[in-house]
């Protein structure tokens, strides 16, 4: 018998890059086994160097290789497996997906910093500041764009389940807890992703960890 590839993740209440990849593999149907290794632990400090060269999650490892970065992860099912149609079809389409999914990987670190990823709290009006604003207004626009001009045949950023969707996805769990409400098309965004069978069971499973990181709750 074949053995899974393994995904490491990190506290499913916390870890946002963790949820990235773990969200596009599941929504796409991807058969993986899940290896939760709590942040900052004990055993994280014994085990993350070992399964990641950057002692991060998340990794993947499928027997021969490990990659690394969540972005890195779903490019690779992507080219590896086709028909998870993780990137739109169409090659000008697909290029705007790539350019919403890498400024999310590389921007909006005002909203990152004081609304940080918890999953198990409310917490309405709170982390909100100039830059902040800044940054959720940005993300509103991409909501709009994407799915006014590109978002036909489905409810997801490019009518169906791309990369992109799965990298806006923690923002959207982060606009869930501080409360942030965004105009119609961005609501509705939010409310097709946490509506996802996926993102139900990765609250569930977040709302059990006992796990606390002091620095990561706002208070």
């Amino acid at each position: 018998m074949q053995n899974l590839p393994v995904l490491y993740i990190g506290n499913k209440n916390y870890s946002s890059w963790s949820l990235r990849a773990w969200l596009g593999l599941r929504v796409a149907g991807v058969a993986f086994e899940e290896k939760l290794v709590p942040l900052r632990s004990e055993e994280w400090h014994a085990k993350a160097p070992v399964f990641s060269p950057t002692a991060k999650v998340p990794a993947y490892f499928d027997g021969t290789k490990t990659i690394w970065e969540a972005l890195g992860i779903l490019e690779y099912i992507a080219d590896s497996q086709p028909d998870t149609m993780l990137w739109p079809l169409d090659i000008d389409v697909r290029a705007i997906a790539r350019a919403v999914s890498l400024e999310m990987h590389g921007g909006f670190g005002p909203l990152r910093s004081s609304m940080p990823m918890n999953c198990r709290k409310s917490l309405p009006g709170l982390g909100r500041n100039e830059g902040v604003d800044k940054d959720i207004n940005r993300i509103t626009e991409i909501f709009k764009m994407c799915r006014t001009q590109y978002g036909q045949g489905g409810d997801f950023l490019f009518g169906h389940f791309s990369i992109a969707d799965a990298m806006y996805a923690p923002v959207v769990t982060r606009f869930k807890t501080y409360g942030v409400s965004l105009d119609p098309i961005g609501n509705a965004y939010i409310e097709t992703i946490l509506a996802l069978p996926e993102m139900k069971e990765w609250y569930a499973d977040a709302a059990t960890e006992e796990w606390v990181i002091d620095d990561a709750e706002v208070k």
